[in-house]
């Protein structure tokens, strides 16, 4: 993480949904994570906050390229975090059907 502010937004791709996780590192060196349910699940590092989105099958929205996002079946332009001005603002978005292929633009 380079800005203990900046989020990490992690995914996980189940058939045609994307699945999202918000890490967020804290001032004091520990972590928390939004997951879909909108749970906010504390963390005594930032390392174990990965291994257990790793663990879940996650993966991290900026380590993805072209090549991993056609490996799960979608496209990288596809996969865009939730936005908003608050927790209560993004856990609506943090489960999203992605469009068919056969009406995906193109």
């Amino acid at each position: 993480m380079t800005d203990a502010h900046t989020p990490d937004w992690w995914l996980a791709i189940l058939g045609r949904t994307v699945v999202w996780a918000r890490l967020r590192e804290r001032e004091a060196g520990t972590a928390e994570i939004l997951d879909a349910a909108g749970h906010t699940l504390p963390y005594d590092s930032v390392d174990s906050a990965r291994a257990a989105l790793l663990d879940a099958g996650f993966v991290a929205l900026d380590g993805l390229d072209e090549d991993d996002a056609a490996e799960h079946g979608v496209l990288l332009a596809e996969l865009t975090p939730p936005s908003g001005a608050d927790d209560a603002a993004l856990i609506p978005q943090m489960v999203q059907p992605l469009a068919r292929p056969d009406t995906a633009p193109g």
